[in-house]
């Protein structure tokens, strides 16, 4: 007798980025080399998704890595990710002024955070990879 179980469905991506975003991860890439983004949760410029050139920022232990968007690897504090599990990350555009060490600052936009529940559905195929 086999398992009929059924397959394990394919988790989503718990972060992905628009059009607009990933345009400007390209501007900044072609300016500062290779970049990545962290999210801390904090106040005022914390908790705006920043972004680093690659070796300006050293990830913590405690740093969970999200995916990535752009070819840019996305992490997001411990802390902040407990809150934050059952949501996909959807980072985007807006005109305004990026946080201070943020790489877009200066550039009339800055990132933002977006976000939508997983389903049940995905959040357990999230559990099931162990990505949550």
């Amino acid at each position: 007798m086999t398992d009929a179980s059924p397959p394990a469905a394919t988790p989503p991506l718990q972060v992905i980025a628009t059009a607009p975003a990933l345009q400007l991860i390209d501007t900044l890439r072609s300016r500062h080399g290779p970049v990545l983004f962290h999210q801390s949760g904090g106040c005022c410029d914390g908790s705006s998704p920043m972004c680093f050139a690659v070796g300006d920022f050293i990830v913590g232990d405690r740093d969970v890595r999200l995916g990535e968007i752009g070819g840019a690897d996305f992490y997001i504090s411990g802390p902040q990710f407990a809150y934050w599990k059952h949501t996909q990350l959807i980072i985007d555009v807006v005109p305004g002024r990026g946080g201070m060490f943020s790489l877009e600052n200066g550039e009339g936009v800055r990132f933002l955070v977006r976000s939508r529940l997983f389903t049940d559905e995905e959040f357990a195929a999230l559990s099931a990879a162990g990505r949550v």
